[in-house]
């Protein structure tokens, strides 16, 4: 066993790290990919040819540097794939029951923040749903999975800000600000736990960081959502919420287009 070693200047973000996974995936003899986005490295546990490697990375133009190569002993490969699938499942679940909670108590409080900020958490819980779905499956499948999975999320969006236009020219009642703030700090302390359980696992892992830094994006939309509860509150005014609902809208706007750039 070997370990191959690549400087890709260009990635990133988990979007490259995806399309690296997607293009190495059918290479039989690569046994597991390590990623190290802030420094742009990547590490290919594999027993063929290096140049293998090179040649399906060069073609996605992320400027693809071979390292070097050396021996890798299988005791420094231990599997943590089982445990992470369990933390993922743990993040999912909080990211489906908040988006059920947040989505019946936005509607019937009127707050487009709950609405927008539930839709967030959905948009995470299909994203890793995807990742833990899809995992086992073939390239083609994963695409069509992803490019489903965009459609829905960009359909999702499109919808909410549609309604949100709508809120923003007719007259509506002031959404109840103690509803928003009670389930805002409820979605906080759920986020703030899938955090925690995300940071202690400690994996360098493109995908777990990119999970924790998902979470981290809700912990910021709670607190967004809370402040637009306050500010409803002390103005007696529909804005601020709409505000808020707006900023959110525009994230899972952005997510779904990444989703989709992936799938292609």
């Amino acid at each position: 066993m070997q370990q191959t070693f690549f400087k890709i200047s260009k990635m990133d973000c988990p979007s490259e790290e995806r399309l690296i996974r997607m293009r190495l995936e059918h290479l039989p003899f690569i046994r597991s990919l390590s990623f190290d986005l802030p420094n742009r490295l990547l590490t290919v546990h594999h027993s063929g040819d290096p140049a293998r490697v090179l040649n399906e990375l060069e073609p996605i133009n992320l400027g693809t540097t071979l390292l070097g190569t050396g021996p890798s002993g299988d005791s420094l490969l231990p599997d943590t794939g089982q445990k992470e699938r369990g933390l993922l499942w743990k993040v999912l679940a909080i990211n489906f029951f908040f988006f059920a909670l947040e989505m019946t108590t936005g509607l019937f409080s009127r707050s487009m923040g709950l609405v927008a900020d539930s839709l967030d958490m959905l948009a995470d819980a299909v994203v890793y749903g995807l990742a833990l779905w899809a995992a086992g499956g073939t390239v083609s499948g994963k695409k069509k999975v992803a490019r489903a999975a965009g459609c829905f999320q960009l359909l999702l969006a499109f919808a909410g800000l549609v309604e949100l236009i709508r809120r923003f020219i007719q007259p509506e009642p002031v959404p109840v600000f103690q509803t928003m703030m009670l389930i805002s700090f409820l979605a906080l302390l759920g986020n703030s736990a899938s955090f925690y359980l995300l940071h202690r696992n400690s994996s360098r892992e493109a995908h777990m960081q990119a999970s924790l830094i998902f979470t981290s994006n809700d912990v910021l939309a709670n607190l967004g959502v809370i402040v637009a509860g306050a500010l409803v509150w002390l103005t007696q005014s529909r804005y601020p919420d709409l505000i808020v609902g707006l900023l959110v809208f525009v994230l899972v706007f952005r997510g779904a287009l990444k989703i989709l750039s992936l799938s292609k």
